[in-house]
């Protein structure tokens, strides 16, 4: 009789738990489970909403940024030293178009940032931001490539010696609407570099194409746009020309920016919400919470940066000089490093799983792309 007892003591149970998880189901409190990701190659992965997230590119190893070029194909790197090509017929092509053998990947090291010229129609012209070892010491350079078929070659350093380490190498280097070059530099690891205007470190620089010092920087023959950064990795103008920077920060207060020529942002002297004279607060800072913000880009008046650590896309809705903070994809995909606003108004992303902080699926690394209309 007691085993009768128990035994519809349990079907109750089980009966009331199912009932429970419809009935949240029907109020839309629980998601449908996600189908496991495919690894076949050619097949799309199975995604949440396929209106919402399609992946374009799998197996990749460390991505850390992309550009389009003029035909709507996606020139990306990854951080051991290779640039690969996503044809906008073809898909993701086996060989690379360029590895370079001297980068070093070590720590937060290796290929980092990649630009197309704005006139690439005309020159060919590809930039890179890459760690190479000189001698017993790290250190950061940006190089220009001309794009023959479907290999980069001609490689032309333009400027070099940016101070390397195994943390805060900045790394993103993006033409802006002026049609210079900006490249953001970390402090190295050696937080007084950023208010040292003699050196490369804890910068944002700005450059004619060629390497050359614009006439009209902030500091006459110095490439520094801006200064007191920790470690800058996301760039993004806004519809009035503005620049936006994002920027990790220590212990949290991770940092968006609103950047002004010849401006010190702080570090290490002030940080989160702190002030000093002379020094810029950040619009934005993410107090006790940790984004780990990188890749930033610009869609429809705000400001979309991916989160590392935060594994998410945060959307910074832009009003005058202040800002609202909205996240999006909260661990869908994990840690997120690039964020671009591609030709036909769909967001492009890359993951970071396999850079040996995340927990990587069968597909990572992977291209991915968002319609942000979906978003909401």
């Amino acid at each position: 009789m007691i085993k009768k007892i128990i035994a519809v003591s349990v079907l109750i149970g089980v009966l009331v738990a199912a009932g429970l998880i419809w009935w949240n189901f029907r109020a839309g409190r629980l998601e449908t489970p996600a189908a496991a990701p495919s690894s076949t190659p050619g097949q799309e992965p199975a995604v949440r909403d396929a209106e919402l997230a399609v992946s374009l590119a799998r197996g990749l190893e460390i991505p850390w940024a992309l550009d389009f070029l003029p035909d709507g194909s996606i020139i990306l790197t990854e951080r051991p030293g290779r640039v690969r090509l996503v044809d906008a017929q073809k898909g993701l092509l086996t060989e690379p178009l360029l590895t370079i053998t001297e980068v070093a990947a070590r720590g937060e090291g290796g290929l980092l940032g990649i630009a197309v010229h704005p006139d690439f129609d005309v020159n060919g012209f590809i930039y890179v931001y890459y760690t190479r070892q000189d001698g017993n010491n790290p250190v950061n350079r940006v190089a220009r490539y001309f794009k023959k078929d479907d290999i980069l070659a001609d490689g032309e350093v333009i400027l070099d010696g940016i101070p390397a380490g195994s943390i805060h190498n900045g790394g993103r280097i993006k033409f802006g609407p002026d049609g210079r070059l900006y490249i953001t530099t970390g402090d190295s690891g050696n937080a007084a570099l950023a208010q040292d205007l003699n050196s490369l470190a804890g910068k944002i620089l700005r450059l004619e194409d060629d390497g050359a010092v614009p006439s009209d920087n902030p500091f006459p023959g110095s490439p520094v746009y801006s200064y007191g950064h920790r470690n800058p990795q996301g760039l993004a103008w806004d519809d009035r020309g503005r620049l936006w920077a994002t920027e990790h920060g220590s212990q949290a207060t991770d940092e968006l920016n609103l950047i002004r020529p010849g401006a010190n942002y702080g570090w290490p002297l002030v940080r989160g919400d702190a002030t000093a004279e002379g020094m810029v607060s950040p619009v934005l800072q993410s107090g006790g919470d940790t984004w780990a913000p990188s890749g930033a880009t610009f869609w429809q008046g705000s400001v979309f940066f991916s989160g590392l650590r935060g594994q998410g896309l945060y959307r910074a809705e832009i009003s005058g000089e202040t800002a609202a903070l909205r996240r999006h994809l909260e661990r869908n995909f994990g840690r997120l490093r690039e964020v671009v606003a591609g030709p036909e108004n769909l967001l492009y992303l890359l993951t970071s799983n396999r850079d040996g902080r995340g927990v990587p699926t069968a597909d990572d690394d992977q291209l991915i792309r968002i319609n942000p209309g979906k978003l909401d």
